[in-house]
Order: C-alpha cells, then sequence, then structure tokens
C-alpha cells in the first residue's frame, strides 16, 4: 500500500527548489547571502478554514499547519498527533477540529489531542476521508473501508463489491477516496477500482463504467446545487510498471440521474486523472487536473488557471481568497487570476 501511495504521489510530484522564493542578506558587509524560505511542505494535501477563520493545511510529512492572520505554526507528533501525515480536516458543532491522519484521526479541543486507532476499532489507520452529514453521522473513509463513529465506539460499514470489468489492485480495492452528502441526503463513496457508490439509509446504487463513468478508479464527488453529482477519476493504467502501458480512461464525468455528461474537448478533464472537486460558497466548482492547472465553472463555462505543479486541495476563503494545496507546497489565486506560491514566509496578503 505504501508503495502505492508513493507511485501515485510520484505523478503528482515537482522539484520544489524551483519554486520558493529568494531573500538576500548582509553578513559583515560581505556578499549578501542568498536564503531560501521553505516550501509549507513537498506535499499539502489538504486546506481548510475553521469557524474563527483560522486556515489549517494538511500535509504528508509536517504535521498540520494553522495560519491565524498574522503566524504561521506547525501541530505534529510532538504536540500530540498520532502521525505526521493530516490528510483531512473538519470542524464539529462543538468546534472541535477532526484531523484525518496515516495512524488514525484526531480530536483536537484547541488544547489537546484525543487520538484513535485501530487499538480503538477504527477500520484502518490510514484515512482518507471524514464526513460528519446532516443528520451528525460521523463517516470515516479509509484505505480498509469505511466506519462510522459515535465518540465512543466504531462500527464497521460495509459496502458491496460491483462487479466490474476491470483489473483490481489488491492494495486500493477497500480505499475510500470520497464521501459527500446530496441534497437528498444520500451518501456517496468513492473508490479505487469500484466506481461510486449512492447509500440512501436503507440500500446501495454502484455506478460505474457499465453505466458510463469514464473510470472505474474515482478520485473525487462533488454534488452541486442544481443536484448534479460531478465525478472525478483517475487513469488506473498510470500505476503500471511498464510506461508503455500507462494510457487509458479517466476525466470528469456530471450525471444529472439518468446519464453521464463527459467533456472529450476540455483539456485535462478527459484522457486524464481529475483529482479533487470543490464547491466554493457562491457554487461555483474548481476541478484540479494532472497537468493542466484548475478549471473553475462559472455559469457553464469553464475557466483554466495555470498552475506549475498538480493541486489536490482547494479551498476558497472567507475573504474569497482561492487556495491550492499542491505537490510542491501551498499556492494562492491572486484577484489578477496570477497563480503565486506562497512559502513559509509568504506573501500571506
Amino acid at each position: 500500500m505504501k508503495i502505492l501511495l508513493l507511485t501515485l504521489m510520484s505523478f503528482l510530484f515537482v522539484d520544489c527548489n524551483s519554486q520558493v522564493k529568494k531573500t538576500q542578506t548582509e553578513k559583515n558587509g560581505k556578499q549578501p547571502e542568498i536564503q531560501y524560505a521553505s516550501q509549507i511542505d513537498d506535499y499539502v494535501v489538504e486546506v481548510f478554514q475553521d469557524s474563527k477563520g483560522n486556515l489549517w493545511f494538511g500535509t504528508l510529512e509536517k504535521g498540520v499547519a494553522k495560519y491565524d492572520g498574522s503566524k504561521l505554526t506547525y501541530l505534529t507528533t510532538e504536540n500530540g498527533l498520532p502521525s505526521n501525515r493530516v490528510t483531512r480536516v473538519i470542524e464539529d458543532d462543538s468546534s472541535n477540529l477532526w484531523f484525518g491522519t496515516g495512524s488514525g484521526i484526531s480530536k483536537f479541543d484547541g488544547k489537546s489531542f484525543t487520538n484513535y486507532s485501530e487499538k480503538d476499532g477504527l477500520c484502518s489507520n490510514m484515512v482518507s476521508n471524514l464526513l460528519i452529514d446532516s443528520k451528525g453521522v460521523f463517516w470515516i473513509g479509509t484505505w480498509g473501508g469505511v466506519c462510522k463513529f459515535d465518540g465512543i465506539r466504531f462500527e464497521k460499514f460495509l459496502i458491496p463489491y460491483p462487479k466490474v470489468q476491470t483489473k483490481i489492485n489488491p492494495d486500493t480495492k477497500d480505499w475510500i477516496t470520497s464521501i459527500v452528502e446530496d441534497v437528498d441526503g444520500n451518501i456517496w463513496f468513492g473508490r479505487d477500482g469500484y466506481g461510486a457508490s449512492k447509500f440512501n439509509g436503507r440500500s446501495f446504487v454502484h455506478y460505474t463504467t457499465e453505466q458510463g463513468l469514464n473510470s472505474n478508479n474515482v478520485q473525487s464527488i462533488m454534488p452541486d446545487n442544481e443536484g448534479n453529482i460531478w465525478i472525478g477519476t483517475r487513469v488506473a493504467e498510470k500505476d503500471n510498471a511498464d510506461t508503455k502501458m500507462r494510457f487509458g480512461h479517466g476525466g470528469l464525468n456530471k450525471f444529472d440521474g439518468e446519464r453521464f455528461m463527459h467533456f472529450p474537448d476540455r483539456i485535462g478533464l478527459s484522457e486524464n486523472d481529475v483529482y479533487s472537486i470543490y464547491r466554493d460558497i457562491s457554487n461555483n466548482l474548481w476541478f484540479s487536473t494532472i497537468g493542466n492547472g484548475v478549471y473553475k465553472l462559472e455559469k457553464n463555462e469553464f475557466v483554466n488557471y495555470a498552475v506549475p505543479t498538480s493541486t489536490m486541495s482547494i479551498l476558497r476563503d472567507n475573504e474569497g481568497n482561492i487556495w491550492l494545496g499542491c505537490a510542491g507546497g501551498l499556492y494562492n489565486i491572486n484577484k489578477n487570476g496570477e497563480t503565486i506560491n506562497i512559502t513559509t514566509e509568504g506573501p500571506w496578503n
């Protein structure tokens, strides 16, 4: 599983050293030294804003970074996190933050951490998704399936395996890549190899290539405000050890409840990986691609923004700023549509 994760990330990674900011300092009157501001992390995989306006950046190696509007601080295993791999951040009704990590989940009340792992009944320590739905049910997606959590006990939630024609990777057959709730209260699960599964509280409906998906390897799912379901998929053939065989179907799908729509004339949204889908407060949809930047869907028009690396998380904050968690660091799209690399030294404004 770890080998596969590294393989997936290798397609996303770019050299960070070419993107950090240089600063010059005088030292004893001699030639100025060139210093490099460091990236938030090589992989910023989650961007979240809490109810107090703080920004949180989940990373694969440095824990979670918090920007409070004036300074950047890190929380790591030294502070109480169970792992420095933080893939998801959500907030509950009591203003507790929950972190999905590489060693279970962690509740942070602003002062201390309460950690839960497989020893407590969690289905896998490798957490990929967190959702508290409209009924207050806490869903936890992992690389080993789905659990529900009532604050005391974990309950394994079994999802049937639909019949598929594609080859299943045994390392990812239980990887839950996405969990979202639609406007009707249905819970959708993205799965790597088994497409998308919709649960209405009683039964499942499965959507695979047989129903019209580009690929059974679903990376992201997002409902829009009109009842459509948008599904991003990846090219599973990229996992092939033979570089000549790393081509296949992927891309963006729109499901209106009856049929799937594809976007073959949009570079990056077809025959490619659509890694993340985000809906902002204005109900605009954002799509991250591999190698073709990010797209914003506004008034039925796709607008492309160039990003020098691959995006894994997108956030529009309370002030309208667009933040991109990327392979290669943190980025921001400014008011002019320019993509700016945000290092530990900013620029934050």
